[in-house]
């Protein structure tokens, strides 16, 4: 009971946030009934592709509310968090190449067909344990949590901030990138890792295995925005907004900065890894260019587009922008990346507050000239009412 009240007073007056979940739950409820419960011909059905391209948006959506997390809340712009999100999409990749075993190109019951092809002998140390799929989950969360937390520790001990740590930010993904391009890093190379077969036993070609991947994706992306909410509500987020707006003078108040920073930055780390892993069987592949510096731009804009510190206007964010570039590479792919800085610009200019600012400010001035006007309709009755009693 307890645990339930905390959840409550974290989301009260978040209407925002409330709305954005009954969404994700309704589509997370629906979409698979449009989809099994009503035939192909039906205007309301949904394919089975569509289920999977709307789970991989969700994914993106959970990785712009880890960067919403620390940019948001504690004026960290980090243009490295495509690595954490890479990174647990390889941890859940190695599980995916695992459970292939002798269905490869090449038979071989232990090797992935990558490793055969470049004459390993055997499998590396590290790839050991990745053939348990609870072994891959703390993965997912262990690797991205633990390169977090060295390179935060090292970076706010050392007071390193502002676009300082940015470019460090970017140079780690960048780093990561080329180092995991190469052949003997026994991830796959320039390839990277596909040809996935099979999740905890069952095909990942099955309409239910997809459907089922799409709803623990809605789920995931709702609790870790309940995480969020928790925290940014709590005295620990009262803290983190003090530190974003007077770092020196939270410092000095007695408050230990760097590790409510680094505890913010873990968590962030660990989500965005969370979402990579659902990501990956839902794509089926994960290659090195997921940590392209490219990439973790592109999320800045989606956080910036939707509204930054809302946590669902990050949500948002990366939903529009996901689904414009699904239908501008389709329909003009050529322009995409165009649209995509006219979109930061447009935003940059004419919304800097994001979609979500802008709306909750046009909606304000829609009470105030609403209630402007009843109150002289009220002013006016009660003249007429005065007339009418003289």
């Amino acid at each position: 009971m307890h645990s339930k009240s905390f959840v409550l007073s974290a989301m009260r007056g978040d209407k925002g946030g409330q709305l954005t979940i009954f969404v994700i739950l309704a589509a997370v409820i629906l979409v698979p009934l449009a989809n099994t419960m009503l035939p192909s011909e039906h205007p309301l059905h949904v394919e089975t592709f569509t289920i999977s391209l709307m789970g991989k948006y969700l994914s993106y959506a959970m990785l712009a509310l880890a960067l919403d997390l620390v940019w948001g809340y504690l004026g960290i712009l980090s243009l490295g968090h495509g690595a954490f999100f890479a990174l647990g999409g390889y941890a859940m990749g190695m599980y995916l190449m695992r459970q292939i075993g002798d269905r490869g190109v090449y038979g071989d019951p232990v090797l992935p067909d990558f490793m055969v092809f470049l004459d390993w002998s055997a499998l590396p140390w590290f790839w050991n344990g990745f053939d348990q799929f609870w072994f891959a989950c703390i993965m997912v969360v262990l690797v991205p949590g633990a390169l977090a937390y060295l390179f935060g520790y090292l970076a706010f001990r050392s007071r390193v901030s502002g676009v300082y740590l940015s470019i460090m930010t970017q140079a780690l993904t960048y780093a990561l990138m080329l180092a995991f391009f190469r052949n003997e890093m026994g991830f796959g190379g320039n390839n990277g890792l596909t040809d996935f077969k099979d999740i905890i036993g069952l095909s990942l070609q099955s309409d239910v295995v997809k459907i089922g991947l799409f709803v623990c994706t809605g789920i995931a992306l709702i609790f870790s925005y309940v995480v969020c909410r928790i925290v940014v509500t709590s005295r620990l987020g009262r803290v983190a907004l003090a530190i974003r707006d007077t770092e020196s003078r939270t410092r000095f108040m007695g408050y230990d900065v760097d590790g409510i920073k680094l505890w913010v930055f873990v968590l962030s780390a660990v989500i965005a890894g969370i979402a990579g892993a659902l990501y990956v069987p839902q794509v089926g592949i994960i290659n090195p260019g997921e940590f392209a510096p490219l990439n973790s731009i592109e999320i800045v804009v989606w956080v910036a587009l939707g509204g930054r510190a809302t946590l669902f206007g990050a949500i948002v964010g990366a939903l529009i922008i996901n689904y414009a570039k699904s239908w501008f590479t389709v329909e003009f792919p050529e322009v995409w990346l165009f649209a995509l800085g006219g979109l930061f610009v447009l935003s940059t200019m004419y919304f800097p507050q994001g979609v979500i600012g802008f709306v909750s400010e046009k909606w304000q001035q829609l009470r105030k000239v609403s209630d402007s006007n009843s109150g002289k309709q009220d002013k006016g009755g009660q003249a007429k009412s005065k007339e009418v009693i003289a």
